[in-house]
């Protein structure tokens, strides 16, 4: 608790709770702290990292290495512990961002307690606490209004709509409106769990997994591969038992111990360790770049998700407009000398100079000081009310009104009719419309600026007097940001719909998208919500040719996201509001503004933390470099995958030894698919996300993995009998064998690393060159070459090797050559059936 605040409020006779009752309140949990989650716990992201059937796989594969003795076979291991060990750090890291950057959206409360006011955190206000609710302060939780002064709330976040609401004493207000002017004294009697934006957010927050095209693709090939790896190491530990002469022999010789190492160099290429490990990094790095743009992930995986974004639905206020009002210009309705306009210009001000002024009383005022405007003498007012929609001051004789055109007008005698006509044609432009109205009636007899300063009313009842003559219209409109216009010209150049719903009227809301080029060029088709069909299907059909939506109902909102989703759109949805929580669950992605009310953010899988709308192009952006990379990074690993396999089943079917040791795996993944695909993942990409991840994977890794198992297989079936090696009886020329199909196996292994990092002009093709020499430099290092068993080929054997390379590029250029007709047969027969 903070000290005494400096801050002058009014004197009030209740002393508020003791610090006694204050301490038993937060011990017996009536606080206003809601449990919330903004990224995994620690324990999570270790259990995440660690505890992976794949890491199982493999630390069992080392252990068994291990136990034959052959400890550098087992460098492996030690590599997947490295990784895992990075991957903790990272998403570490990234919580600590993301936790960070959450709490920038907290704020404090002025709350009365012993008799004296302190501000307190949100979490520290408690049930029966007197709360202060002040302009321009969200309200923290619920409660009835004690004593009030003016207060006027906006409840645009649980209705929906934008108008104002003023409370009397003994109303009751919820949490997630906003004062927007005067103040009030609240007896908290709900708080945390139990208030209106929390029971909101537990019926919203129903836990949903965000769906993840990459990692859907990802596990299908992991689940894949669990199937294969068992029985395949089986097989493999049986064949090579075979290759040194059965059982008895290889428990005699202590040839077991290499049967198991040859087994386990099969069982390591299978497994695409790193893809899993890599997926989280990508998501959690894009994380901490977006955290740096104040955007919040609340969801890694809905990183990819930005991706595939089709639709997005805008809420008006707090996306496109700022929340905020700004006045335009005064617009006499007769031709009226300079005289006449300063007069209705300073009655103007003098109506809007209240002592809470609303935010278009506020918007006035600031508009008019910027003229050179200031306070003028007052003999009595009318403060403006929402149930009157008017407000009026008496001085130099003349009473003037200012309020709601079709208020004024309909309480008068007189056509007036023409007027109307003009403020509709103002409205349809978007503009806030007021009417300034003069008289020479007085006031009602109870009047006096001090009443009115305390909220009171000139009199119970005050009416306006039906012979006041319009004079001017007053033109107001919403603040447009300055970054709207640009953001949606971008989502329209990207192929992505954007909509705007809003709860505002929809001739406003269309003036507004007009103003803001939502739909380029085009008029923008606006529709009034209460003509829109109940059915899904029928809204989907509508929902086409509507890109303007007004007087949307919270369960509207949810059921448009609804009907997007029945036409297999992937579907954005921003919002600031209460009212828009249900919505922003429903969709694919949620987008909360940082200002929104704390239900919203709760159910969002992004803050935009500033509540800059011009974040979004980055956001989106973000996740389609995630996914195009991870695309790139995934053919990569699956080739790997795919040729293993395959080696592994000639292997078992030929009873050959296995052609390669663990440790040449180790040392040729790392530099043709570990440590390129890091810097691939994290380089700049923004291709527009194309459906069919899988399919597009397998296609892409087939001809490469199906060339290489054919390379490295051929050498191990046609050199020894060609060389005249006894590679099942003398070490020697079995290590002869498996240093040649290293060679074969790297130099297949830069092929596909230089057709994954097309184009190779610029640093991709330094990439590939860089990895491709530090190969060949590593094989003259002699700690290096001798750690990883890598043998330079001399004489005969270097020829029978260049011929072997020779042949594999062969192989690798027939198999790419051959792969379209394949993939167009297959097209044909699947179309057929």
């Amino acid at each position: 608790m903070s000290a005494t605040t400096a801050v002058e409020m009014p004197e009030i006779g209740a002393t508020g709770l003791t610090s006694k009752e204050v301490v038993q309140r937060i011990e017996s949990g009536q606080s206003n702290a809601v449990k919330t989650s903004t990224s995994r716990s620690v324990q999570d992201i270790v259990r995440a990292n660690v505890f992976t059937l794949f890491n199982g796989i493999i630390f069992a594969a080392m252990v068994l290495v291990l136990i034959t003795g052959s400890w550098r076979d087992a460098v492996f291991g030690f590599v997947i512990i490295i990784n895992t060990g990075i991957g903790i750090v990272t998403e570490l890291r990234a919580k600590r961002t993301l936790d960070k950057l959450s709490i920038l959206v907290a704020s404090e409360f002025l709350v009365h307690r012993d008799g004296r006011d302190v501000e307190v955190p949100h979490n520290e206000i408690v049930l029966d606490d007197l709360l202060w609710i002040r302009a321009g302060e969200q309200v923290p939780a619920d409660g009835q209004i004690i004593q009030t002064w003016g207060l006027e709330l906006d409840e645009s976040m649980l209705t929906g709509e934008s108008r104002t609401v003023r409370h009397k004493v003994g109303e009751q207000v919820y949490s997630g409106a906003t004062a927007v002017s005067g103040m009030a004294l609240v007896k908290v009697n709900a708080v945390g769990s139990h208030s209106y934006a929390a029971t909101l957010t537990a019926q919203a927050k129903v836990y949903k997994k965000t769906v993840s095209d990459l990692n859907k693709g990802i596990n299908t090939i992991l689940k894949f591969m669990t199937f294969l790896v068992v029985p395949l190491c089986i097989l493999l530990i049986l064949s090579q038992i075979h290759t040194v002469g059965g059982w008895g022999t290889a428990l005699s010789t202590g040839e077991w111990r290499q049967a198991v190492v040859s087994a386990v160099a099969g069982v390591v290429g299978m497994i695409p360790e790193g893809l899993v490990l890599l997926t989280s990094l990508n998501f959690a790095v894009a994380a901490m770049r977006l955290a740096r743009h104040n955007t919040l992930v609340q969801e890694l995986e809905s990183v990819e998700t930005l991706a595939r974004v089709d639709a997005l639905n805008l809420d008006k206020t707090g996306t496109i407009t700022d929340g905020g009002i700004a006045f335009n210009r005064l617009v006499m309705l007769d031709s009226a000398n300079s005289a006449a306009e300063q007069a209705a210009t300073q009655a103007l001000y003098d109506c809007c100079n209240e002592e809470q002024p609303n935010g278009t009383g506020q918007a006035v005022l600031a508009g008019l000081k910027a003229q050179g405007y200031g306070a003028g003498a007052v003999e009595s007012r009318v403060p403006f009310s929402s149930a009157r929609k008017w407000s009026a001051v008496r001085k130099s004789g003349e009473t003037w009104y200012m309020g709601a055109p079709e208020v004024i007008i309909s309480a008068l005698e007189g056509d007036y009719s023409s007027v109307l006509q003009q403020v509709n044609e103002y409205a349809n432009d978007g503009n806030r419309v007021l009417l300034v109205a003069r008289s020479t009636a007085p006031l009602s007899p109870r009047s006096g600026l001090r009443d009115a300063v305390e909220g009171a009313n000139v009199s119970d009842d005050p009416q306006l007097d039906v012979q006041a003559e319009p004079v001017a219209l007053v033109l107001c409109s919403e603040k447009i940001r300055e970054d709207a216009e640009r953001t949606l010209a971008w989502f329209r150049e990207q192929g992505v719909r954007c909509r705007v719903i809003s709860g505002d009227n929809p001739v406003t809301v269309g003036a507004i998208a007009r103003r803001v080029k939502l739909t380029g060029d085009h008029e923008p088709v606006a529709m009034d919500a209460r003509e829109l069909p109940e059915d899904v299907n029928e809204l989907a059909r509508v929902l086409e040719n509507v890109d303007v939506l007004g007087r949307v109902l919270p369960d509207q909102k949810k059921a448009i996201v609804k009907a997007l989703h029945t036409q297999n759109h992937v579907v954005a949805m921003t919002g600031d509001g209460v009212n828009d929580a249900l919505a922003i669950k429903e969709a694919d992605l949620g987008i909360a503004m940082g200002n929104a009310a704390p239900a919203t953010k709760a159910v969002a899988q992004v803050v935009l933390v500033d509540s800059k709308f011009s974040h979004l192009p980055d956001v989106v952006a973000r996740g389609r470099q995630v996914m195009a990379n991870m695309e790139r990074v995934a053919s990569l690993f699956l080739v790997k995958t795919v040729y293993s396999a395959l080696i592994s089943l000639g292997v078992v079917l030929t009873q050959i030894p296995y052609p390669y040791l663990p440790r040449h795996i180790t040392y040729i993944g790392a530099l043709t698919i570990g440590m390129p695909a890091f810097i691939l993942a994290l380089a700049p990409n923004t291709r527009r996300y194309i459906p069919g991840f899988l399919k597009r994977v397998v296609t892409f890794a087939l001809p490469g993995g199906i060339a290489t198992a054919l390379s490295v297989l051929l050498a191990a079936w046609v050199l020894p009998p060609v060389m005249g090696w006894n590679v099942t009886g003398d070490a020697a020329d079995l290590s002869a064998l498996r240093a040649t199909s290293a060679i074969i196996l790297f130099a297949m292994g830069v092929f596909v690393l230089a057709r994954v990092a097309r184009p190779l002009n610029g640093w991709r093709g330094v990439l590939v060159a860089v990895f491709a020499a530090a190969g060949v430099i590593g094989a003259f290092v002699p700690f290096v070459a001798n750690f990883f068993a890598l043998i330079l080929p001399t004489g005969a054997t270097m020829v029978a090797t260049l011929i072997a390379l020779a042949g594999s590029a062969l192989i690798f250029a027939l198999c790419l050559w051959l792969a379209p007709f394949v993939r167009g047969l297959t097209g044909k027969l699947s179309r057929r059936h």
